[in-house]
C-alpha cells in the first residue's frame, strides 16, 4: 500500500518540479534540466531527483550546486502544491542512464561493423 502512494506521489512530484522549474526558478546558474524520474521513500520522508542536464561537466555541476542551494525554495514549493503533512527532504543526482545508455549503443554499433 505504501509503494502505491509514494509512486503517486512521485509522479506528482515530477509533474510539479517540471512546472517549478520552467515558471518559478530564475537562477541563470541552472542550465536546460529534464527530469528523468524521482523516488521517494516508503515513508514519504526523502525524496531522491534524477535530472539530467544539457552541457559539459562543468554546466552541470554548476546546476547541480544551484539545485541544492535552491533546494528550501524547492521544498516550499512542492509543500504549497502537493498536500502532505511533511514535505519530503529533497536530494538531486545527475542521472548518468542516457550517457550509459549511448555509450553501449555506440559500442553495439562498431562490433556490427
Amino acid at each position: 500500500m505504501s509503494d502505491i502512494r509514494a509512486n503517486r506521489v512521485a509522479e506528482q512530484m515530477k509533474k510539479e518540479l517540471g512546472e517549478i522549474f520552467t515558471q518559478k526558478l530564475k537562477d541563470p546558474r541552472v542550465g536546460f534540466v529534464t527530469i528523468m524520474d524521482v523516488e521517494v521513500t516508503g515513508d514519504l520522508q526523502q525524496a531522491k531527483v534524477f535530472i539530467s542536464v544539457l552541457g559539459e561537466e562543468q554546466e552541470k555541476q554548476n546546476t547541480l550546486s544551484s539545485l541544492a542551494k535552491a533546494k528550501g525554495f524547492i521544498r516550499s514549493e512542492i509543500g504549497q502544491r502537493i498536500r502532505l503533512r511533511k514535505t519530503p527532504e529533497i536530494t538531486f543526482e545527475i542521472d548518468e542512464a542516457f550517457e550509459h545508455g549511448n555509450r553501449i549503443e555506440t559500442i553495439l554499433r562498431d562490433l556490427n561493423k
